[in-house]
C-alpha cells in the first residue's frame, strides 16, 4: 500500500469527493483508510444512565484506498506515486513533478 499515516490525501469518489484531509489510520488487510473529519456518519447512542438523553454522534468510517489519491507537497495536486531507489533506500516520488514525498 502506497499510503501511510499522516499523509495528505484527496478523495476522488463518493459523497466527500474533492475534499482533502489527513490519514488517521491505515487498515492494510481491508485496503481502507480512516480520514480526519471526512466520511462521517451519524450513530445513534442510547442513554447509559437513567435520566440521561440519547444522542446522535458523528463517527468517521474508513474509505477504500481506490477512492483516494495522495496530495503532493511540492505541486499541491492529487498524484500517483512511484518508488525510486536512492542509495539503497526506497523513496516515494510524485509522477507529475518528480519531487520526493
Amino acid at each position: 500500500m502506497k499510503l501511510k499515516k499522516d499523509d495528505n490525501i484527496k478523495i476522488i469518489a463518493g459523497k466527500d469527493k474533492n475534499k482533502t484531509g489527513k490519514i488517521l489510520k491505515v487498515l492494510v488487510k481491508k485496503d481502507r483508510v480512516l480520514i480526519d473529519g471526512l466520511n462521517l456518519y451519524k450513530k445513534h447512542v442510547r442513554p447509559k444512565k437513567q435520566g440521561e438523553k440519547g444522542e446522535t454522534v458523528l463517527v468517521p468510517r474508513p474509505i477504500n484506498v481506490s477512492n483516494v489519491m495522495l496530495v503532493c507537497s511540492a505541486c499541491g495536486r492529487a498524484v500517483r506515486t512511484s518508488y525510486v531507489l536512492n542509495k539503497g533506500k526506497k523513496t516515494r516520488t510524485c509522477k507529475k513533478c518528480g519531487a520526493s514525498i
